[in-house]
C-alpha cells in the first residue's frame, strides 16, 4: 500500500517518496515494522491465548524440563503470520507475481497449520489433523507453485554465458543473453558451471523433452516442499531452535535473492540473473524480523509456542522462496537439518517394524536422542551421548550447525 502510494507521489516531487524504489530500504523498513509487530503486538497475543487457555499438550516423555512446560500457549505462529504479512502489504510491490506466490504460501500453509493446532486443543488430541491431509495441503502448494511457474510469463531467467579466453582457457567475462528464458533451470554446487537445466534428464525424448523437464520439475517441488515443511515441523520441539534455524536459513536466501536480481552482481558472481527476485529480499526481511521478534518469547524458557501455525509454514516459506529463485538443489546443505530430523523419524519407524521393537536412536525426532541418557534402558543402537545434554546446549549447537550450512551453501557459488 505505501509501496504502490509513494509511486504516485513521486510524479509530485514528494520529498523522499523515491525511497519506495531502493530494496534495500523497504527491506529494512520490513524487518523493523515485523520486528515491532512481533514484539510488542505479540504481547497482546500471547495475553490473549492464555485467557483462552490455549496452551500445550505434554506428553510424559521422560525429558528433563518437559513437564514444566505444560500449559505454555501454543499457536504463537500467529504471531509469525501476521509480523510477515503486515509488512509485506505495506512496503511490498503487491504487482511482484513471485512476492504474491510467496504471500499465498504464508497464508496456506499457517491455515493448514492453524486448524491442525485447533484440533489438538479443542479436542485434547496430541496428533491433531491426520498426516495424510497435511500432506495433500503441501503437495497442493507445491502444484500451485509449480504450475505458476510454468504458466507465468512474468517468471523467466536469463542465462549467463562465460566468455573464455583462448589462450589461457579462463573466463574472461560474464554477459547474459538478450532475452529471458521460460525454462526449468537451477543452479547445482560444486561443478564448474552452475546452472543445471532439467531438460538434460528428458533428452532422449525428443520433442516432449521441454514437458518431461517440466513435469520432473514440478515432482520436484512437490517434494522439497513437503519435506522442508515436515522437517521444519518436526524439529519445533524445543525452545527457540525451530525460529531460530529458520532465520539462519532465511538470511542466506535473502543474501542469494538480492545477488541474482541485480544483474551486475549476478555477472561478477558468475550466477543466473532472476529478474523479479529481488522483491522476494523485502518478503524475507520481514520474515526474519517476525522470526527474531518471535524470539524475544519463544527463547529458553518459552513464554509461548509456535505450533504447527508456524512451524508448518516456515519450512514450506523457506522451501518455495528457494524455489522461486531457482536455487532449491542448494536446500539439501542449507536445511540439512531439517531432512535429517525427517531422515530420522523415517528410519526409526521402519527399523523399529522390522526388528519387532529395536530403535536406531533413543528418540526421535533426532533432538530428543540427545534430551535421554545412554544405556538407560533402552534398546537402539547408537547409545551416544551417554549423558543427557541440556536443552539450551542442543538449541545453540543446532543453530551453529546452521549457521555454518549456510554459510557453506552461501560460497557454493563460487565454488566449482
Amino acid at each position: 500500500m505505501l509501496y504502490a502510494l509513494f509511486n504516485l507521489l513521486q510524479s509530485s516531487a514528494f520529498p523522499g517518496a523515491r525511497l519506495m524504489n531502493y530494496i534495500t530500504f523497504r527491506s529494512g523498513a520490513a524487518f523493523v515494522i515485523a520486528l515491532l509487530i512481533a514484539v510488542f503486538v505479540g504481547k497482546n497475543i500471547i495475553g490473549r491465548l492464555q485467557k483462552m487457555q490455549i496452551g500445550e499438550i505434554i506428553r510424559d516423555l521422560d525429558l528433563e524440563g518437559q513437564l514444566k512446560k505444560k500449559g505454555t500457549p501454543t499457536m504463537g505462529g500467529v504471531i509469525i503470520l501476521i509480523s510477515i504479512l503486515v509488512p509485506c502489504l505495506l512496503v511490498g510491490n503487491l504487482t511482484n507475481i513471485l512476492m504474491i506466490l510467496m504471500l499465498l504460501t504464508r497464508v496456506w500453509l499457517g491455515l493448514i497449520g492453524f486448524l491442525d493446532d485447533y484440533l489438538k486443543l479443542r479436542r485434547h488430541n496430541k496428533d491433531g489433523m491426520k498426516g495424510k491431509y497435511k500432506v495433500f495441503g503441501q503437495v497442493s502448494l507445491g502444484l500451485i507453485v509449480a504450475l505458476t511457474m510454468y504458466l507465468s510469463p512474468s517468471i523467466a531467467v536469463v542465462n549467463n554465458i562465460e566468455v573464455i579466453d583462448s589462450e589461457t582457457n579462463r573466463v574472461e567475462e560474464v554477459i547474459y543473453e538478450s532475452a529471458p528464458n521460460k525454462m526449468p533451470q537451477t543452479t547445482i554446487p560444486f561443478v564448474k558451471n552452475n546452472n543445471f537445466n532439467y531438460e538434460w534428464l528428458t533428452g532422449w525424448m525428443g520433442d516432449h523433452a521441454a514437458t518431461g523437464a517440466w513435469i520432473i520439475f514440478g515432482l520436484i517441488v512437490i517434494f522439497i516442499v513437503t519435506a522442508t515443511s515436515n522437517g521444519a515441523n518436526l524439529n519445533d520441539g524445543l525452545d527457540g531452535m525451530c525460529a531460530g534455524l529458520s532465520a539462519i536459513a532465511g538470511t542466506a536466501l535473502a543474501a542469494m535473492a538480492y545477488l541474482g536480481g541485480n544483474i551486475i552482481y549476478s555477472s561478477y558472481l558468475n550466477i543466473m540473473y532472476v529478474p523479479g527476485s529481488e522483491e522476494l529480499v523485502v518478503y524475507m526481511a520481514a520474515f526474519i524480523g517476525a522470526l527474531v521478534g518471535f524470539l524475544w518469547y519463544n527463547a529458553s524458557p518459552a513464554q509461548v509456542f509456535m505450533g504447527d501455525t508456524g512451524s508448518l509454514m516456515l519450512g514450506g516459506v523457506i522451501a518455495v522462496f528457494a524455489i522461486l529463485i531457482h536455487k532449491e538443489l542448494l536446500l539439501p546443505i542449507l536445511c540439512a537439518l531439517f531432512y535429517i530430523e525427517d531422515l530420522s523419524v523415517i528410519l526409526q519407524v521402519w527399523y523399529f517394524k522390522k526388528t519387532g521393537g529395536r530403535r536406531i536412536f533413543k528418540m526421535t525426532p533426532l533432538h530428543h536422542h540427545f534430551q535421554k541418557d545412554g544405556n538407560a534402558g533402552i534398546d537402539a543402537l547408537i547409545q551416544r551421548p551417554l549423558r543427557a545434554i541440556a536443552e539450551q546446549k542442543i538449541v545453540t549447537r543446532f543453530w551453529i550447525i546452521g549457521i555454518i550450512l549456510a554459510v557453506v551453501t552461501f560460497v557454493t557459488l563460487k565454488i566449482r
